[in-house]
Order: C-alpha cells, then sequence, then structure tokens
C-alpha cells in the first residue's frame, strides 16, 4: 500500500504523540528521583543523588522490595510448573470440554483485579479459614501468572509442530529423553520469557495484593501508595518508582527479545 507524504507525517505524529503521552510522565518520575528541589520545581534548578542514598537505607522500602521479591519468584515457580502442564495437556491432547478448559484457564487475566481480589479474599478467610499473608499473596498472584506462562508454551508448542518429537521416538527414545533432548531445548526460551513476564505481572501487582497479603506486610508497590502523598517521603517514593520503572522494563525487553526467538532454538 503506497502512502502519500501527508500521509505518512500525519502517522509519524500520531505515533510521536502516543509515545509522548506513554512516557513523558515516565521521564518525568525518573528526572525527579535527581531533582534537588524538595517541592519538585519544574524543570529542575539542580539535581542530587541524595534521595538515592536515603532510599538505599528506607527499611520501609527494602522490607517492601523483599517482599515482592519473595512473591514475584515464589508465584513464578508455581506458575512455570503449572501453565507448563496444562499447556501440554491442552496442546498434546484432544478430549471433550478442552476450549472450555483453555478459556477458564486464560480467565483470571481477563477478570477485573478488583473481582479477583474479593473473590479470593472471601474464599481463604471465610471457606478455607486461612489467615492472609504471604502465603495467599503468592497463590493470588499464581492465578495470573499461570496465564502468561501458558500462553507462551502453547504459542511454541504450536509453532514446534510434532515432526521433531516423533522422528526422535521412531529412533527409539522415549518419552521422557525425547523430552529432554529435544522437547525442552527447543521449549527453553519460551519458558524464560513466560517466567519473566509472569515475574514481572507479580512485581507490579497492587489491587489483587491488597486484598490477599493481609495486615503488617507491603510489597513493593503498596508501599509507593502508601507514601505517595506523605511529604517527606515523596523524594524516596519518586526513586523508588524510578528502581520499579527500571526493575520492570529488562524483564519485558527480554521477554521480548526470547519470545521472538524461534529458529535459533532460544538463544539470544
Amino acid at each position: 500500500m503506497r502512502l502519500s507524504r501527508t500521509t505518512k507525517y500525519l502517522l509519524l505524529a500520531a505515533l510521536v504523540l502516543g509515545l509522548g503521552v506513554i512516557y513523558f510522565p515516565l521521564l518525568v518520575v525518573l528526572l525527579n528521583s535527581f531533582n534537588a528541589d524538595t517541592t519538585f520545581g519544574w524543570p529542575p534548578s539542580s539535581f542530587t543523588l541524595e534521595w538515592w542514598g536515603r532510599a538505599a537505607e528506607n527499611e520501609g522500602a527494602l522490607n517492601a522490595l523483599w517482599t515482592s521479591v519473595q512473591a514475584g519468584l515464589a508465584a513464578t515457580a508455581i506458575a512455570l510448573v503449572l501453565g507448563t502442564m496444562a499447556a501440554f495437556a491442552l496442546q498434546k491432547y484432544r478430549f471433550f470440554g478442552r476450549n472450555q478448559v483453555s478459556l477458564l484457564i486464560i480467565l483470571p487475566i481477563a477478570l477485573p483485579g478488583i473481582v479477583t481480589g474479593i473473590a479470593l479474599n472471601n474464599a481463604f478467610r471465610t471457606i478455607l479459614g486461612i489467615d492472609l499473608g504471604l502465603f495467599t499473596a503468592i497463590v493470588a498472584h499464581a492465578t495470573f501468572c499461570i496465564v502468561v506462562v501458558f500462553n507462551n508454551v502453547v504459542a511454541r508448542l504450536r509453532r514446534m509442530g510434532g515432526n521433531l518429537e516423533e522422528a526422535s521416538m521412531d529412533l527409539g527414545a522415549d518419552g521422557l529423553t525425547t523430552f529432554r533432548l529435544v522437547t525442552f531445548p527447543m521449549l527453553r526460551s519460551a519458558l524464560l520469557a513466560g517466567g519473566l513476564l509472569a515475574f514481572a505481572l507479580s512485581f507490579d501487582e497492587i489491587i489483587v495484593t491488597t486484598f490477599t497479603l493481609g495486615t503488617g506486610l507491603e510489597t513493593l508497590p503498596i508501599w509507593i501508595l502508601n507514601n505517595l502523598f506523605r511529604p517527606n517521603q515523596a523524594p524516596i517514593v519518586n526513586v523508588v518508582a524510578a528502581v520499579l520503572i527500571l526493575a520492570s522494563t529488562v524483564p519485558v525487553y527480554l521477554a521480548q527479545r526470547l519470545s521472538g526467538d524461534t529458529t535459533s532454538g532460544g538463544r539470544l
């Protein structure tokens, strides 16, 4: 399709405007983390590393960071196991209700977070009688992290087909050997990409966490929300938000690279 020069300029302007709306506020947060003015006057008159030093010594932020890391790693581990098993079951076998089961697996990520949070809160406290804490938050995060892993693994299995696995078994390899030498190496980058996306999703989650984490614990996003409007904490909040932006960008970038690598067997 050939576009006129005017149309190309309009599309380029729309692209720049869209990216500006998305990324300019993030740039402001990054710059304010170095802004020496506690009132965040704009543009910054001078820059300082003082807030970064205070953030590194802030006990509340460090505890919240550790809680987020624990929840993210545990939820990702659960999602990798269950999401991969579900993907193999639905991709390799045909059975009655297969499409409905697939929908049920994907549905948690489409539901509003507040609905998921309330439902899990009631299930933990009322039905199961479990006190809210880090464990309940991990289980809650795993419910939607599974979807990310499941989608990545299913997509890779569809692209792989079954020819190589069938050839391996025709040559005398059993199912475990075929999985270890053929299937897993081709699936490795999809698993890593799904794990990275699942961790990033868990690390940034706030709504479901609010309903399932319980009192006395904070993840990093909740800590930011609780301290956002405290004047003495505002500079540190900007630093923590900047770290959160960087920590979220890296897994997503790596996952995109890995997900797009379908011909090199998962090598970057």
